[in-house]
């Protein structure tokens, strides 16, 4: 079209005496032209370009089903096949591949080496084709560039796609670009056109932004872990988590995690699987934050909903069921107004906070309002809309943190409000309290006293239980010790006592049990440590030396024979093995049991109703 309009234009402009020059004219160029093709003015270019230049937008064309050639493409383009993007930058969500075709011109006496550069993030590959423009041979594929590909693969290191140009003094060169997305996707078939240094001090500034976007995330993230850990609270780490995620998905979905994280196996699922994650985090935040459960019921079904839906997306981009994320995710979108009019409704309650809560969701919302509008095309697509949504983001992570520390604060005052209620209560009524509290206390004191007891009392037998035991006589050694005094332990077992339970019920187990008991009790002194270790088994701690506690052994083994207990059908009499252990330099009760265990196992073994004294045979072992 433009070369037919410049035609017409030099035609009129010739005089009546030269229409020979003219059908020359004509002869040549349509030797040296393709049949059908409609060359359009190359893009003038000098090697200083700044990114502010753009590949035209005029000649694309769509591919449905990705099943084309760059020759089949060449020959749609040369019958005129190419036109317009009806739209504002994208060009929405479509199935299949877009062609675009475009030419470089330079114009200086100088080679240009330029970087074009595709402007979003959401493609899955960029193949190249070009050619000397009017030349008549075929397009040659110059490179393609892959999200799968690894990527140090890519000529260009920058987070979006881009790839390299060269151009002799003067030439001009056409190409030939496809831009695909694996199925469906959105396809912005523009390009920036850079000087590779002002490329790379462009990235340079874009990445410190970003990072500096992602260290605000990170610094909320530790304040609220640190505030968690203070407090508690289940808010904290709740947003602790949620910041995180803010930065696993914006870095996936901006193209850093494959670019320093990912360099090799990125998957284009990546991105929704960190989007899935970064939605339940945010909704398990929303309703610890607002209390839903507890003050908006019914609305907390629809949190509990929209988390399963976004469950079911992270299936979905997990397991690479497509269809499923895109009916998740879809649902998502449409169900994030229900939190900030739940915000609103908690505001109404009284919960101050709860308003700059649905503040900073809304500013999420219009985040993703913006971005939704420009992959359909309704928003032409710029700097301003395409960091939009991380930015928006980031203001609602600062915002709801705002809403935190108001919440705090109410906190804090209401605690603040109460404590003084509390103490006017008590100086209003100190007089009559006094006496309560008083009572109370003594209520309270028997009550401890009488836990204490309880809790180192054997219930059955009425004596010391094991913990109290151990640590009766822990204490009672390193008295032992400082004085200088000797000390023993006994160990005492009821010989076949299953036995007995066995043949006679339960009931006269336990009454053996208190029998034995209060035999033992009756024949030693109050400043021996008697006590129930458990079951069958007992402990008796006597400050004795090796001597004497044989001694005292044989004499309790005595007294535990003439022990009878009538069982309904006759009189019931048992014996009891004993174990003694005998204390040493820097032994401890626990050493002690383990010794006199190992003895009592020699005197079961020896025939029972006997008395062994540590150290046990080499080879033994204990019961």
């Amino acid at each position: 079209m433009h070369f037919m309009q410049g035609f017409a234009a030099r035609e009129k402009a010739l005089s009546p005496s030269a229409p020979l020059f003219v059908l020359l004219g004509l002869f040549l160029l349509l030797l040296t032209t393709p049949l059908g093709a409609v060359p359009s003015d190359a893009i003038d270019v000098n090697g200083r370009e700044s990114g502010d230049r753009f590949t035209g937008q005029q000649e694309i064309w769509h591919d449905p089903d990705d099943s084309h050639t760059v020759e089949d493409v060449t020959r749609i383009y040369e019958s005129g096949g190419f036109g317009p993007l009806l739209s504002a930058g994208s060009t929405g969500l479509k199935k299949g591949a877009f062609w675009s075709r475009f030419a470089l011109r330079n114009v200086t006496e100088a080679p240009v080496s330029l970087n074009i550069e595709y402007v979003d993030h959401q493609l899955i590959e960029l193949a190249v084709f070009q050619r000397p423009l009017g030349a008549a041979e075929e397009f040659e594929h110059s490179l393609t560039l892959s999200m799968s590909e690894p990527f140090d693969h890519r000529p260009v290191s920058h987070n979006r796609f881009v790839f390299p140009v060269a151009l002799a003094p003067g030439q001009t060169r056409e190409f030939m670009v496809k831009f695909s997305s694996d199925e469906a996707g959105y396809v912005f078939p523009s390009m920036r056109i850079w000087n590779p240094d002002n490329l790379r001090s462009s990235h340079t500034i874009e990445t410190a932004s970003i990072a500096f976007l992602f260290g605000g995330f990170f610094l909320m993230s530790i304040f609220s872990l640190v505030g968690g850990i203070a407090t508690g609270s289940h808010t904290y780490y709740a947003y602790s988590v949620y910041a995180l995620s803010k930065i696993t998905v914006w870095a996936t979905i901006l193209g850093y995690t494959h670019q320093y994280v990912i360099r090799e196996g990125f998957e284009w699922r990546y991105m929704s699987i960190s989007g899935a994650v970064t939605i339940l985090c945010g909704l398990i935040f929303a309703r610890i934050f607002l209390q839903t459960k507890k003050f908006t019921p019914k609305l907390d079904y629809v949190v509990l909903l929209m988390m399963a839906n976004a469950s079911l997306l992270l299936i979905g981009a997990l397991l690479e069921i497509k269809i499923l994320a895109l009916v998740t995710i879809t649902l998502a979108l449409l169900l994030y107004p229900v939190m900030p009019v739940i915000g609103l409704l908690r505001w109404r309650q009284g919960s101050r906070e709860a308003i700059v809560f649905a503040v900073a969701w809304s500013v999420l919302m219009v985040g993703l309002v913006v971005q939704a509008f420009r992959d359909i095309g309704y928003v032409e697509h710029n700097f301003i809309n395409y960091y939009w949504p991380p930015f928006a983001s980031f203001t609602e992570m600062l915002t709801i943190m705002a809403a935190i520390g108001i919440k705090v604060r109410r906190l804090r005052q209401e605690k603040q409000l109460a404590e003084t209620q509390y103490r006017r209560h008590l100086e209003q009524s100190r007089e009559e309290l006094q006496d309560l509290v008083w009572a109370r206390t003594r209520e309270l004191e028997m009550a401890k006293r009488q836990a204490e007891q309880e809790a180192r009392t054997d219930p059955l037998t009425g004596i010391r239980n094991r913990r109290s035991f151990l640590a009766d006589s822990a204490l009672q050694i390193k008295l032992a010790r400082r004085q200088r005094q000797p000390v023993s332990l006994l160990m005492f077992d009821i010989d076949h006592f299953k036995a007995i339970n066995d043949a006679h019920g339960h009931g006269i187990g336990d009454e053996a049990l208190r029998s034995f008991s209060q035999t033992i009790l009756g024949q030693i002194r109050e400043t021996d440590i008697f006590g129930r270790l458990g079951g069958e088994e007992f402990g008796l701690l006597i400050p004795e030396d090796s001597k004497n506690a044989q001694h005292t052994a044989e004499r309790l083994r005595d007294y535990i024979a003439r022990i009878k207990v009538d069982t309904g059908d006759g009189t019931l009499q048992f014996t009891s093995s004993i174990g003694i252990a005998c204390g040493e330099p820097g032994c401890t009760i626990e050493s002690l049991l383990k010794h006199a265990d190992r003895a009592l196992y020699q005197a079961k073994s020896r025939g029972r109703n006997k008395v062994a004294e540590h150290p046990a045979e080499e080879g033994a072992e204990s019961h």
